[in-house]
């Protein structure tokens, strides 16, 4: 029979035969069997060809503590860790639209750091070990904290813990936001030093500053995702950050750095933007977008119209007349607005080639 097993359930259960097998809704193969006389004890159920073991007497083992223990136990798992509470976690969260991003940074930022660890011997200094590994990265190490948090309420929530190891634990701050924007000069400068550089760094670096699009996006630029006899870039609800999809108005600028595109990730791009400044302040992929955005600002291009080529549903979609009446979905005025800043870009990289042209000829 199987139950969703709770610790009120587990004390009053009673045997309807000689023995009867209560199974766990929650973590397969696990069950509690009472006796006739009243003995409670739990097994695991598992394996191929199946198999059962007892793993302890209840109430001497509580739900919580089995739980832990048949993942300790079942076969092909890292039994008991944090790693295998991870992939239970992260199995129960697929349906949200953020799943993928926090698959992503549990993965990279917190099971290489603390994954072995035990799960009943989880502490808040291990959560301590995660944040001071990314100390470079504030926001990182705030994300990190955020989902092991996430992840430890919800083991608490169901019982895989009897209680929660970093509750009231105060996480990192996050940063102040950057609001990094390059100017004209550096615009210039670092558009005509990306060409003594690797040809896919540069397109892909460009095409941010050419579209405004997030760095993730354009990495992850499928070519079936373009209808260039449109000049349009759809991007799917899967692959953007709110999980809604996004069309992108190219302009010829773009069209002309896309077909570079292609075999470099995000992570890649970061790596090399961080080895190659080209003598300016520090700067990111990301201020280029911000860059991009704040250029159509200047030329002009209204709030709601950036807020679509944007894709910030907080602008397009705010309150309910935007949420709910307004349906237009401004793709002529997103258009009109990446056509002005492609001109203008164009302004400014032309202008220094004419700058470089005068030296020479002085010279």
């Amino acid at each position: 029979m199987k139950v969703q097993l709770t610790d009120r359930f587990c004390q009053h259960a009673k045997s309807k035969a000689v023995q009867t097998d209560y199974f766990d809704a929650t973590v397969p193969g696990l069950a509690l069997r009472v006796t006739s006389k009243g003995t409670k004890a739990w097994t695991l159920h598992f394996g191929t060809p199946r198999r059962r073991i007892t793993l302890g007497r209840y109430p001497s083992l509580g739900l919580a503590g089995a739980r832990t223990l048949a993942l300790e136990t079942e076969e092909g798992r890292t039994a008991g860790s944090v790693a295998a509470l991870a992939e239970a976690y992260l199995k129960s969260i697929q349906g949200n639209r953020s799943a993928s991003e926090v698959e992503r940074r549990l993965r990279k930022d917190v099971l290489p750091v603390i994954g072995h660890v035990p799960l009943r011997e989880l502490h808040r200094r291990d959560v301590t070990r995660v944040i001071d590994s990314k100390a470079s990265a504030p926001i990182s190490a705030r994300r990190a904290f955020e989902d092991i948090r996430g992840m430890v309420r919800w083991a608490v929530a169901r019982g895989d813990l009897d209680y929660n190891p970093i509750d009231g634990m105060k996480g990192p701050p996050l940063s102040k936001p950057r609001d990094r924007v390059l100017t004209d000069d550096e615009i210039r400068l670092l558009w005509h030093g990306l060409s003594e550089t690797r040809a896919d760094m540069a397109s892909v670096l460009r095409l941010c500053l050419v579209t405004g699009q997030r760095l993730g996006e354009i990495c992850g630029l499928q070519r079936s995702e373009l209808d260039l006899d449109r000049r349009v870039w759809n991007i799917p609800g899967s692959r953007t950050k709110n999980g809604h999809a996004h069309s992108v108005p190219l302009t010829e600028l773009a069209i002309d750095l896309i077909n570079g595109v292609g075999g470099v990730s995000r992570g890649q791009v970061s790596n090399f933007v961080g080895d190659h400044q080209f003598g300016l302040p520090q700067w990111t992929a990301h201020d280029l977008r911000r860059t991009a955005l704040s250029k159509m600002v200047e030329l002009g291009i209204a709030p709601i119209v950036l807020g679509h080529v944007a894709n910030h549903r907080t602008t397009t979609k705010a309150g309910i007349t935007l949420g709910v009446y307004v349906q237009h979905a401004y793709e002529r005025e997103k258009r009109e607005a990446l056509e002005l800043w492609a001109n203008r870009l164009q302004r400014i990289i032309s202008g220094g080639a004419e700058v470089m042209a005068i030296n020479a000829a002085i010279r």
